[in-house]
């Protein structure tokens, strides 16, 4: 029997009930609401966790129509924190953004580089710097920090510095935290070819796309056509698969971020974001706005905020002469009051404050423990504190989002493309040859030499 994840209601609804708790629904005004669904779901026999695949239980068809009907309950329950997700009220709520003291609108901040004036190595740094990232945290995606400590250790690799290797591992250690099956057969050190597909490399490339096939003035309809022309189902998760199924129903944006969907404050959006910022350059306020609007497909709130979060970041890379330059930059398009505000503020005071970047982990797990480890707020912060405390050095910024335990691969992706930008380039050992396996149309083989100077053109003249 197939059982598709991430989309069905029984599936959901406990992932539903912690968001639940983490937006504030639990414990507000509507609390008891909220606390009564919860209760009719665990009398009928659900259960927080999705049953294993295969799992035949009886009354499973009477528990999924039970599942759907609370689903809809809860998301009639609003969630009484500031955190709006229309353009509108995001930059209302950001006393900061870009352009805001001259009176600009969205769009249009001051500072903004044209093409021309960006250097091209800086371009292709952030592809490299992404792909590195993303592919130095695959295999070790979904263990905890201390495995990633224990492997890295057993194999010579602490701190960080290379690639992760099979050789020399001692078996206990490889039983007790067994490799990401899916991606260490070629993102390990010993059999790197090229550089293997990743969702984390195939939504820049979508990201791009948009922008050749659209412009500059594309929609959140355009991104979702697209999806559609050009996304395997199969290669989305999380939120992006509940929207693409949401779309497939008839659903149109931003609902499809909302229908049935609890993992509308995840990473997805975030991971989507790069090409946005390095389209443009030095100027986060567009760059936020455009990652706006594809984020507003899948994600609302925090998860919206993450992918402005990023691509202004990315955007301020290309120009910038510091990491602090361009972490401020992406703080200044996140509402000040938002749970992702306070989340990176914390985090970059503790890498400002912290010798030892373990401590600075210490404390992100202290305070975000509690959340998926593919949650928005935990690995913005990370990456955040990553990017601080690794004061420009490469290696020390990508191991570091690494070695903080949760998205890996995404996480070092992000922290890889802002680095990688900075520098002008990544050094000698984190590059790949150069040749980008992809199941999107057009792009398998693809060189990141290319990428960049493609991304170039969509840059303003």
């Amino acid at each position: 029997m197939i059982r598709l994840t991430w989309v069905q209601p029984e599936d959901l609804i406990g992932h539903e009930l912690r968001q639940a708790a983490e937006d504030g629904r639990a414990t507000g005004p509507d609390a008891e609401r909220v606390r009564e669904i919860a209760a009719r779901w665990h009398a009928a026999g659900g259960h927080d966790a999705p049953p294993r695949a295969g799992a035949s239980e009886p009354g499973a068809a009477r528990l999924r129509d039970l599942a759907g009907e609370l689903l809809d309950e809860l998301a009639a329950v609003p969630s009484p924190l500031p955190e709006p997700s229309d353009l509108a009220g995001i930059v209302a709520a950001c006393p900061s953004w870009p352009g805001a003291a001259q009176g600009a609108a969205p769009g249009t901040a001051q500072g903004a580089a044209s093409r021309a004036a960006v250097d091209p190595a800086r371009v292709l740094g952030a592809w490299q710097g992404r792909a590195a990232g993303c592919v130095l945290g695959k295999p070790v995606e979904k263990i905890p920090r201390e495995g990633i400590r224990q492997i890295a250790e057993a194999t010579g690799n602490w701190p960080i510095r290379g690639w992760f290797t099979a050789k020399g591992l001692p078996d206990d250690v490889a039983r007790r935290w067994p490799w990401n099956r899916r991606s260490a057969v070629n993102s390990l050190a010993e059999n790197i070819d090229g550089i293997p597909e990743d969702d984390d490399l195939n939504y820049p490339l979508l990201a791009l796309s948009v922008l050749e096939r659209h412009g500059r003035g594309f929609t959140t309809d355009d991104v979702a056509k697209l999806w559609l022309d050009e996304l395997p189902a199969g290669r989305t998760f999380t939120a992006e698969r509940v929207a693409y199924r949401n779309l497939l129903d008839g659903v149109e944006p931003p609902a499809t971020a909302t229908r049935r969907n609890p993992f509308r404050e995840w990473i997805g959006a975030l991971i989507r974001a790069d090409v946005y910022g390095w389209s443009n350059p030095g100027d986060p306020a567009t760059a936020a706005e455009h990652a706006w609007r594809d984020a507003r497909l899948t994600h609302t709130a925090n998860g919206i905020y993450g992918a402005m979060f990023v691509a202004a970041m990315c955007a301020a890379a290309l120009v910038a002469t510091s990491p602090e330059e361009v972490v401020r930059a992406g703080l200044s398009v996140v509402p000040e009051r938002s749970r992702l505000h306070e989340a990176v503020r914390l985090a970059v005071a503790d890498a400002a404050r912290e010798d030892d970047f373990e401590r600075v982990v210490d404390l992100l797990h202290e305070r975000h423990g509690g959340l998926h480890w593919v949650h928005t707020i935990n690995n913005a912060a990370l990456v955040a504190a990553t990017l601080i405390h690794g004061r420009g050095d490469f290696t020390a910024t990508i191991a570091g989002a690494v070695a903080g335990g949760w998205d890996t691969d995404s996480a070092g992706a992000t922290a890889g493309s802002v680095a990688g930008a900075l520098n002008g380039g990544v050094p000698d050992r984190w590059r790949m040859r150069d040749s980008l396996a992809s199941s999107l149309t057009g792009y398998d083989g693809v060189g990141l030499a290319a990428l960049a100077a493609r991304t170039q053109e969509m840059m303003g003249p």
